[in-house]
């Protein structure tokens, strides 16, 4: 960057005068001052974590052209004109962000938000709001009119759609809000899954803020929308499913009706700018070359630097590999040899940066050189090599200004000078753009319409044996179809699973401690929308609840989930038919979830029409491509979901061979209380769930009488209540050690009183004990070292020998929250053979294993869970 710096020293702007695109535009720029700590003054950054965070001081600001002489003048200020917004010290201290232009270049869309109220509560405090300026006209108004629907949510990055409407994140979560009612909850903004602040997710209105219609559903932030040229809603989405490592903000896109909704790019590339930091992708913007520009960064950033990027999103899934799956490069940073890791370096550091759309790789950028302070006498000076590996020099405070940077010529010009203590931080060039394609809403007719009028959509999963573009089943996907091939019994997957999110509300709607997540929270807490069995070829269509976030487990014939748990939320919209071509290997690089990337479908499905398939009843004939579930629906009707875990053999032809016998795990079998209403129980609806929570449906269990009777169906022989043996009583009330290890009895756990024991017996590890003395207490072993002195000689007792060091011995807990098959120690005590067979009933097993699948919560409903 040596000519960038000589043109930084010199500021020149002779360049900019013969340049149409700088002289004939304006140029729209927020500005604000550098806030620092109370405390230790030192620069305070910024969390993307918390989307609301307020800045004061902002202003947003229009320069006729991006010429450095050009006068800038202040367009916002002008909406809080009334003495009653400023501050006791006189102040007039609002924020603003996220700037889009229209597309005929001439209105302006942003987020602003009004004064802070001295002394008021925070939910008292103003909201962002969407704002529009229209230059021609020198005109600032709010879209919402309404002060009243204005307030009722978190209103920002608003970006223009082709038609006039308007896409925004915001915590509204109009649609989820209705949901809540129909599940008899009360209306709230549900928190993300970090539970710290409200999820933002998109929503559309019209260009006068009414009609406004939530369209996605994610349970963490949907944020910086921007629209393709191809019509769709580029975006940035938090996958924080389940809390792992491996998740981050990752690129989306949308249709504007919420449809079509897919990744794009970032997932396995969180590395991709080094080991110093873990990237997020904000920010995406299409660009006029044909690459998306991205602010790389960390959640957080001290010095308020970003590392501006080029994707090749049309060729690349990832940083590294191609939609094939193929090595290569996706990504490079704007500025050659630019690091993002809070560290100075020669080439200063970059903010937001804003594409011309003139057919050129050039951008505004916010930018500050590289600066140091001296520290025995506080002097700010220019960095060097030298400088930067002294001691004697400390990274001083950047000063962002505004520059026309051209990455092809590796240049950079001035438009408005740095200020010491101010930041612009964001700039946009007023030029007209192509106008995207218009995407309307999608016209529903037939079984989409009448599904659609019930508030479901559809999920067409080709086949679950197709892993990664693996064919997984034995002997093949055409074997397992066949019935004369494959028997029911030997087919690894029956079910799947739907799993819904719960909304988790903030303190102010219901407080409640974290023990009601139990062992973990990473799940957050689930509920289930209900079941379907999986064709013999693997393949489900299912019609499931619209507007909701969800996740498939595909389990086995116990119930059991045999997959992966989803790291991000899927959601089908009313009508909507969502495919996919099967499952994926979580540990596995191979492109998946979006269409086009990674390999084709290993199935094919039918090949041929007007048959049945190999061996299976006649009247189900196929048409050529079609899968089982596919011909199924297209003559019976789509599936809905039930609460019960039904198999009945739909497909096997009696006159080639016998069909399996049905069976059903019902939730009217058991002897406990059931995990759904009895409204559900006699109709599953669009709106009912199963909620489990410990307390109430797997605890009792452990004491329900269970007698085992002789052949006269009177005398008992034997009795398998659990609490029987796991107990710390025996039944002539002498005090003994459980068996196994595991006390199954009621009543509060010394550990976590708003826990039972027993639940913290059966997830977490304990030591084991023994009766000494009349107490229950731990047992004691040698570890085979000896007691040492500080100089490291060995200590004796009275009796002169050494003094051995002793230890407890680790009791493993019998269940995992990762799930029924990664709890062996205690359901394999159930399977055939085991010592406990047939002490537990079938639909008891199932109800432990769901449980267990989605995550063993404590609670899986927040108003269920004690208040605080």
């Amino acid at each position: 960057m040596g000519v960038l710096l000589s043109l930084t020293a010199c500021g020149s702007d002779s360049e900019q005068k013969s340049d149409p695109v700088v002289v004939e535009n304006a140029v729209a720029f927020i500005k604000r001052p550098l806030q620092f700590g109370d405390e230790n003054g030192e620069l305070m950054g910024d969390d993307r974590r918390d989307p609301a965070m307020f800045r004061p001081g902002a202003r947003l600001f229009l320069k006729n052209s991006a010429s450095p002489g050009a006068v800038s003048r202040d367009i916002t200020s002008a909406a809080f004109a009334d003495a009653s917004f400023l501050n006791d010290a006189g102040q007039l201290r609002y924020d603003v962000r996220d700037l889009d232009v229209s597309y005929d270049g001439n209105r302006l869309v942003f987020a602003m938000r009004a004064p802070e109220i001295e002394n008021a509560d925070e939910e008292d405090q103003p909201t962002w709001n969407i704002w529009e300026y229209d230059v021609t006209q020198g005109a600032l108004r709010r879209l919402i009119s309404s002060d009243t629907i204005a307030e009722a949510g978190q209103d920002i990055a608003p970006a223009y759609l082709p038609d006039g409407r308007i896409v925004f994140s915001s915590t509204r979560q109009r649609a989820s809000k209705s949901i809540l009612l129909d599940e008899g909850k009360p209306q709230f903004s549900a928190l993300e899954e970090e539970r710290d602040v409200p999820a933002f997710v998109l929503h559309v209105m019209t260009g006068d803020g009414d009609d406004i219609d939530q369209i996605t559903f994610n349970q963490s932030h949907d944020l910086d929308p921007s629209v393709r040229a191809d019509g769709k809603v580029l975006f940035s989405r938090w996958d924080n499913a389940g809390q792992t490592r491996d998740n981050g903000v990752n690129l989306y896109q949308v249709n504007p009706d919420g449809t079509g909704l897919t990744y794009l790019y970032g997932r396995n590339s969180h590395d991709s700018a080094g080991d110093a930091i873990t990237v997020q992708y904000f920010n995406p913007v299409e660009t006029d070359t044909g690459t998306v520009l991205a602010q790389l960064r960390g959640f957080e950033s001290n010095d308020l630097s970003l590392l501006p990027t080029a994707i090749d999103i049309d060729r690349y899934v990832d940083a590294g590999t191609t939609l094939e799956g193929i090595e290569g490069q996706g990504q490079t940073p704007l500025v050659a040899g630019f690091e993002v890791a809070g560290e100075q370096g020669l080439n200063g550091r970059y903010g937001m940066t804003s594409p011309l759309f003139d057919g050129t790789r050039r951008y505004l950028a916010s930018w500050s050189p590289c600066r140091l302070t001296r520290l025995n006498d506080g002097t700010i000076t220019n960095c060097t090599e030298a400088r930067l590996a002294s001691d004697e020099y400390d990274a001083a405070d950047p000063v962002y200004g505004l520059w026309l940077l051209d990455a092809d010529s590796d240049t950079q010009l001035p438009i408005e000078r740095p200020v010491e203590g101010q930041q612009i931080d964001e700039a946009v060039l007023m030029t007209a753009r192509a106008l995207p394609t218009y995407i309307p809403d999608a016209t529903l007719y037939g079984e989409s319409q009448t599904l659609a009028s019930e508030g479901l959509g559809v999920i067409d999963i080709r086949s679950v044996y197709d892993e990664d573009g693996v064919d997984t089943a034995p002997g093949g996907i055409r074997a397992a179809a066949d019935p004369v091939k494959t028997l029911p019994q030997n087919r690894p997957a029956w079910f799947v699973r739907i799993e819904k999110a719960v909304s988790i509300p903030d303190d102010e709607v219901r407080d409640f401690d974290n023990s009601a997540f139990g062992r973990s929270s990473a799940q957050s807490m689930r509920e289930i929308l209900g079941y379907v069995p999986v064709e013999p070829d693997g393949s489900v269509r299912v019609a499931v609840p619209a507007n909701v976030a969800f996740a498939i487990s595909v389990l086995d014939q116990s119930g059991q989930r045999i997959t992966d748990r989803h790291q991000n939320w899927l959601q089908v919209r009313p009508g909507e038919t969502v495919t996919c071509h099967g499952c994926h290997d979580a540990g596995s690089k191979v492109p998946h979830g979006r269409p086009g990337a990674g390999p084709a479908a290993v199935y094919s499905g039918a090949t041929t029409s007007g048959l049945p398939f190999p061996n299976s009843e006649p009247a189900l004939t196929a048409n050529m491509g079609e899968t089982m579930a596919e011909t199924f629906a297209r003559i019976n009707g789509v599936r809905k979901l039930t609460p019960d875990a039904v198999f009945e053999d739909q497909w096997t032809n009696p006159a080639v061979t016998a069909k399996a016998q049905p069976f059903s795990y019902a939730y009217a079998d058991l002897m406990t209380a059931q995990p759904i209403i009895a409204a559900c129980a006699a109709e599953w609806s669009t709106f009912c769930r199963t909620v489990i929570n410990y307390e109430q449906h797997i605890h009792p269990m452990w004491s329900l009488d269970r007698p085992l009777y002789d052949v006269d169906g009177v005398t008992e022989i034997d009795n398998f209540t659990c609490t029987g043996c796991h107990t710390e009583k025996d039944a002539a009330d002498v005090l003994q050690v459980p068996a196994a290890q595991l006390d199954l009895t009621d009543g509060p756990s010394n550990s976590d009183p708003d826990q039972f024991k027993a639940y913290r017996e059966l997830l977490f590890n304990d030591n084991e004990q023994e009766v000494e003395g009349g107490i229950l207490v731990d047992r004691l072993v040698e570890t085979g070292e000896f007691e040492r002195d500080e100089d490291g000689e060995l200590v004796l007792d009275d009796m002169d020998n050494p003094i051995p060091i002793l230890t407890t011995v680790n009791v493993p807990s019998s269940m995992r929250t990762a799930g029924a098959r990664a709890s062996g120690r205690f359901m394999n005590l159930f399977r055939t053979g085991g010592a406990h067979e047939g002490f537990l009933t079938d639909i008891e097993l199932k109800l432990i294993a769901e449980w267990l699948d989605i995550g063993a919560q404590y609670y899986n409903n927040p108003f269920d869970a004690p208040e605080d």
